[in-house]
């Protein structure tokens, strides 16, 4: 038995150039989806850490209320429960903000911009003037009511300058409209696709507009030192709560629900929010949730995604299959009287078969390593290239490059998928060559 894999082998090595076009064949298959997986993965690692830097953290806690006609909108009173969840939850975190939020457009000389303004206590956020770049201006006067930070994309769209007034029009938490006035004291670095979500300005303005108190807020905002660990800590963070506070809480069926047409992509923060309008209490309400769950859709199109990637290998071998099924019948051919050799010093039938099974193993498993290793260098290659922020995937790049998380559950599958399909191209030349009689194979002149 140790000696068919010597020889299997061998006979691979014999015919190096139909063993290298054969292995090329299957190695090309895994590469390509390799390389959609790997980049299908690493988009939401990426688009999660993105949305956590716009957002100023992993975990969050948002108030919800009621008005007088049943809309639910978001305010933070007293966030004293918040604090003491947070506390006794044990979780390690880098920092903690508290920002409002305003959604609206900004009008300058007759053009329009979509724009999320965050409200900023830069007293208690200090950090913020590391993590963004300004390509011109100053923080120096960022804590004047009135004053905005924008980035240079919406800048560049409004034709906006430093000290150049513009207006703002949202609504009111409670859904009122209202107007605001603003003076540009700074531009960042374009964020291409970010550009509408990063605009800044001093908080107790900003409250003044969403016609909340100057210590109210929206968004209990946590930053963790460790990204991997935000599910866990968003579930002790939202246990601890439960404890002293209402909370929102989805169900496992609304978990577990199947998007359908009129749901498809929908996130558990969206479900979430839908649950706030659908039901009813007294006071305050709290959502806890991760920046996984804001983009928990991904999910669906990472599924999505490694679903056509496996339909698009096993139709590559389906089309691979036959040209294997044929070159193994030529093997078999011309090797007659190898076969009736080693059929007549006493080879079984099923000996046979399994040397032919062999090959094709053998064969599969060096193709789906090279295949690997040729999508690891194509990815590391791809790396290198900096896309720049400004491009419509930059939401989902690391810092300007591609960047790509190997799903092992899913290459696994892969190569399980190709060895089954190899050894079912290769089976019945295997059976036909184990049939062979020897008294017949050494006859023959082939």
């Amino acid at each position: 038995m140790a000696t068919l894999p010597k020889i299997a082998l061998r006979n691979l090595n014999r015919q190096k150039k139909r063993s290298f076009l054969l292995g090329g064949a299957i190695a090309f298959g895994i590469f390509i989806v390799t390389v959609i997986s790997g980049i299908a993965g690493a988009f939401q690692q990426n688009l999660a850490a993105n949305m956590a830097q716009v957002n100023a953290g992993h975990v969050f806690i948002e108030g919800v209320e009621k008005n007088e006609g049943g809309k639910p909108f978001s305010i933070i009173r007293d966030d004293t429960l918040l604090t003491k969840a947070l506390e006794d939850s044990g979780i390690v975190y880098d920092t903690l903000s508290r920002r409002s939020l305003g959604e609206g457009s900004l009008v300058f000389n007759g053009k329009r911009a979509t724009q999320s303004v965050f409200g900023v206590n830069f007293d208690t956020e200090p950090q913020l003037h590391e993590r963004l770049v300004l390509k011109e201006g100053s923080w120096d006067r960022i804590r004047e009511p009135g004053t905005i930070i924008l980035n240079e994309g919406v800048a560049r769209k409004l034709k906006l300058e430093i000290n150049d007034k513009l207006q703002f029009e949202l609504k009111t938490v409670t859904g009122q409209k209202n107007f605001g006035d603003f003076t540009v004291i700074g531009i960042s670095q374009d964020m291409g696709m970010f550009s509408s979500m990063i605009a800044y300005t001093e908080q107790s303005y900003l409250n003044s507009l969403l016609d909340i108190a100057p210590h109210e807020y929206e968004f209990f905002s946590v930053m963790l030192k460790d990204m991997t660990h935000v599910d866990d800590y968003t579930a002790r963070l939202f246990a601890e709560l439960k404890k002293n506070a209402p909370v929102f809480e989805l169900s496992p069926e609304e978990l577990a629900a199947v998007s359908t047409s009129t749901t498809a992509m929908q996130s558990r923060y969206v479900k979430l929010q839908k649950q706030a309008r659908d039901t009813t209490w007294d006071g305050v309400k709290y959502r806890v949730f991760s920046i996984n769950d804001t983009i928990s859709f991904m999910e669906d199109i990472v599924g999505i995604i490694n679903f056509v990637s496996t339909v698009i290998l096993f139709v590559l071998f389906l089309i691979i299959m036959v040209g294997i099924s044929n070159t193994f019948r030529m093997i078999m051919f011309e090797r007659i009287r190898e076969i009736g050799t080693m059929r007549a010093v006493g080879m079984q039938r099923k000996a046979v078969k399994r040397l032919f099974i062999l090959e094709a193993v053998f064969l599969a498993i060096g193709g789906t390593i090279a295949g690997w290793i040729i999508a690891g260098i194509s990815m590391f290659v791809l790396s290198l290239f900096n896309f720049g922020t400004g491009t419509v995937l930059s939401l989902f790049l690391n810092n300007g490059h591609f960047s790509f998380l190997p799903q092992w559950g899913t290459m696994a599958g892969h190569c399980i998928l190709v060895l089954l399909l190899t050894v079912v191209a290769a089976y019945l030349p295997a059976r036909k060559a184990a049939k062979l009689p020897p008294a017949e194979a050494l006859r023959t002149s082939k």
